[in-house]
């Protein structure tokens, strides 16, 4: 009787375990489905790092290369230097031709200082000239006076000589008649013949008043000429007067030229712009470098990050500012802390399933999938390490998202 108790209560609870086994599992699985859905994983991630080809700016052998593959520099770490004896003598060169323009430009300065003197010069001819006209055209006008007085004063004594000649023909006759004296006949004919006389040296002074007015025309026209010169002579020197601007229009290239020059030259050496680690070098010293080649690749080793996939039933889950596990391939029992970054908002479309987009429509292929996978997007994690932690890039890693330390989910 006790053995078949026994036997019963036993029968009890293995159904009681067979019951509470499945129902365990099934809200074990329920926990562990809605703690995927709710902090997502996966190990579809690489490890990324910021990465820039280095390439030099200038042409030249290369003198000296202070690194060597996959070796660390700091930043500001000299990388490689190009022989900078050529752009030395460009700089120089630069230099040069600066200081030859700026000596033109002092002589320019004298050189136009001297015109602008003569320019002074000739102006004051101008004026000189100008006086001179008018004091030749007053001495024409002095001469036309003279020439006036003269002929009044001819004038003049002709009447006076018809005068003297009318009176000595009145008396004349007079003479036989014993009506006038001797004396009285002999002054009359003394008379005429000193208005003859008068009237000769009245005419002789209206010659030489109007050879006068002649000369003093003649004056007059020649200083004119000489002014119409000497005008010609201040065009001609206004022109003639040079100008700077030429000159001083050359001297932003020529300081141009020499800012390019130490441009050059300062790129001839080439620093790491951050802390880095050197990898893919394909380039030794003494090889001739060509502007815009790169020679070798910057890891930047100041931040990784690791570039998680999730699918796109996943993302509405994942926030920037969310903590994240991230483990990586090579340690896979050392476990970093994480935080996104950014959430991806798109991906290159399948051709498969939208076809290729060109101009005008869609074309859409003419397909049929059974199974449809769905779209991952790239979820950014940066990794809160030291610089000093070993990572490579693209090494494969599992991210887990995980809740935040407060409670909540960032």
């Amino acid at each position: 009787m006790p053995e078949n108790d026994t036997a019963g209560r036993r029968k009890h609870l293995g159904k009681i375990v067979s019951v509470a086994i499945p129902a365990f599992a099934l809200i074990t699985g329920l926990v562990v489905v809605e703690e995927t859905v709710r902090y997502p994983r996966t190990d579809d991630a690489e490890v990324f790092a910021n990465f820039i080809g280095i390439a030099p700016q200038v042409d030249g052998p290369i003198t000296t290369l202070a690194v060597e593959d996959n070796a660390f520099v700091k930043q500001g770490g000299l990388l490689f230097e190009i022989d900078p004896r050529p752009y030395e003598y460009a700089l120089e060169s630069a230099r040069s031709d600066l200081s030859t323009l700026e000596g033109q430009i002092v002589d320019e300065s004298r050189t136009i200082a001297s015109q602008k003197s003569a320019v002074d010069a000739a102006r004051a001819n101008t004026d000189s000239a100008a006086a001179n006209v008018n004091r030749a055209a007053a001495t024409v006008n002095e001469a036309q006076a003279n020439v006036a007085s003269a002929q009044a004063e001819l004038d003049r004594a002709q009447a006076e000589l018809s005068y003297q000649s009318n009176n000595f023909h009145r008396i004349e006759p007079l003479l036989a008649k014993q009506f006038v004296t001797v004396d009285q006949v002999d002054q009359a004919r003394t008379a005429v013949t000193a208005g003859q006389q008068a009237v000769d040296q009245a005419r002789s002074q209206v010659a030489l008043a109007e050879a006068q007015v002649l000369s003093a025309r003649a004056q007059y026209e020649q200083a004119k000429a000489a002014m119409q010169q000497s005008h010609a002579q201040l065009d001609q020197s206004q022109h003639s007067v040079l100008t700077l601007e030429p000159l001083l229009a050359q001297r932003e290239g020529k300081v141009a030229a020499i800012h390019t020059a130490e441009y050059n030259l300062n790129n001839c050496r080439v620093y790491a712009p951050f802390d880095a680690r050197v990898t893919n070098l394909t380039i030794s010293q003494g090889a001739y470098a060509h502007t815009g080649q790169q020679v070798f690749t910057l890891i930047d080793t100041r931040i990784w990050w690791a570039v998680a996939n999730f699918r796109e039933t996943q993302i509405h889950h994942i926030k920037p500012g969310m903590h994240a596990d991230v483990y990586v391939l090579s340690r896979p029992n050392v476990r970093y802390e994480g935080v996104v970054d950014s959430v991806g908002f798109g991906v290159q479309p399948d051709a498969t399933l939208v076809g290729s987009f060109s101009p005008g429509l869609p074309d859409v292929q003419r397909t049929l999938n059974w199974v449809h996978l769905a779209t991952r997007y790239p979820v950014r994690v940066r990794i809160q390490a030291p610089e000093s932690e070993p990572f490579r890039l693209s090494e494969s890693a599992s991210v887990i998202m995980r809740p935040d330390p407060s409670g909540g989910v960032r």
